[in-house]
């Protein structure tokens, strides 16, 4: 709700641009990406004939789950013991919307900023300062198993939420082709599955997905050899759509009289 509500005073504070040169935060102390959006290429999924609807809104995997605020990932991931670490370089990484960040950078322009370092840092200290940078990633690993699991959220718009999770292990991989290898890739292989079937049951579309609904758009999972997708595509949007409304609401045009 915190961060919910920096957003939306963030709509209030657009009228003058604060100084930015006495900001003390050193923006090369953690990764800032640029938000590209992501591909949303749905297709249809429906529900295998002998199946009814999975409670994929509950899934877990080590711990995470879709609609998790930051907040309660971070706890469970770097403020309690844990069998996954970040991983050693930009374990979190941050994000401005690409629409908010349109309307900062025009802002610092119209306020005579254009060298590109003291642009950028106008962006990043207009955004951070009403709510607008946040997390967007986290990514962890297990080094010992060769596990790895990479977290999205959505923007502070829709409270900072889980929308994917993509777990992604070594399971396929051997060293060596000859048939000993094969074999063991294969055992690999089917205890994977295996594991994926006693932890979440069995698929309820076709042979690797587990959905809420015949609505893409709702919780779904897909299962890969070495990989599991847990996604909130509705979410994502939703986001997205407030975000690219919002921005044009608050985008700083100069009065025009006519």
């Amino acid at each position: 709700m915190i961060k919910k509500l920096l957003f939306l005073l963030s709509l209030c504070s657009m009228i003058c641009v604060p100084s930015f040169a006495d900001d003390e935060i050193s923006f090369d102390d953690f990764a800032i990406v640029d938000d590209e959006g992501n591909n949303i290429n749905l297709e249809n999924v429906s529900f295998n004939s002998d199946s009814g609807a999975a409670n994929v809104k509950q899934f877990d995997i080590a711990g995470a789950m879709l609609g998790m605020s930051y907040d309660e990932i971070n706890n469970l991931y770097y403020n309690n013991s844990s069998l996954y670490a970040p991983i050693k370089n930009n374990s979190v990484v941050y994000t401005i919307n690409k629409e908010w960040k349109y309307n900062l950078d025009y802002e610092c322009r119209q306020n005579n900023v254009f060298r590109p370092d003291l642009l950028e840092k106008c962006i990043y200290s207009l955004a951070r300062s009403r709510g607008l940078l946040y997390v967007s990633e986290i990514h962890l690993e297990r080094t010992f198993t060769g596990e790895t699991i990479d977290i999205y959220f959505t923007s502070n718009a829709t409270e900072n939420q889980v929308w994917k999770i993509v777990y992604k292990n070594d399971v396929d991989k051997m060293d060596g082709q000859s048939e000993k290898h094969a074999n063991q890739r294969e055992k690999k292989i089917l205890a994977f599955w295996q594991g994926v079937l006693d932890k979440y049951g069995t698929p309820n579309s076709g042979e690797d997905k587990w959905i809420s609904s015949e609505n893409a758009y709702d919780p779904m999972m897909t299962a890969y050899y070495g990989e599991l997708l847990l996604t909130d595509y509705g979410l994502y949007a939703s986001d997205s759509s407030e975000n690219i409304q919002a921005a044009r609401e608050n985008f700083q045009a100069k009065p025009y009289a006519f």
